[in-house]
């Protein structure tokens, strides 16, 4: 199991990349909800992330693939548009404990 960080480290609509025992993901909080993703992109294998942390589009309300552009919905790591349509990004699974978010 891997400690990523605290639900209060990751503001509303946005992001933070970690190194965890699974290789690296990435944390997402939408209204006030966690999501776990690997931090790979389902069309060519490579991290989503242009810079570091920054994995949402401009307006945070979709994950944004920094190679092609693919657009991600947060909630089920659908892929809405892009050259890998109709794939997934990799959940990821945690728990919360004591506020920590950690990868099993």
């Amino acid at each position: 199991m891997t400690d990523l960080c605290s639900i209060h480290d990751i503001e509303e609509a946005k992001s933070k990349g970690f190194d965890s025992h699974q290789g690296p993901v990435f944390v997402v909080k939408k209204d006030d909800v966690i999501f776990v993703y690997k931090n790979v992109c389902p069309h060519l294998g490579v991290n989503l992330e242009f810079q570091e942390d920054e994995f949402l589009d401009q307006d945070g309300a979709l994950i944004e693939c920094s190679t092609h552009g693919a657009l991600f919905e947060i909630e089920s790591g659908h892929c809405l548009a892009g050259p890998c349509q109709g794939e997934y990004l990799a959940a990821v699974e945690f728990k919360i404990e004591n506020d920590i978010v950690k990868v099993i």
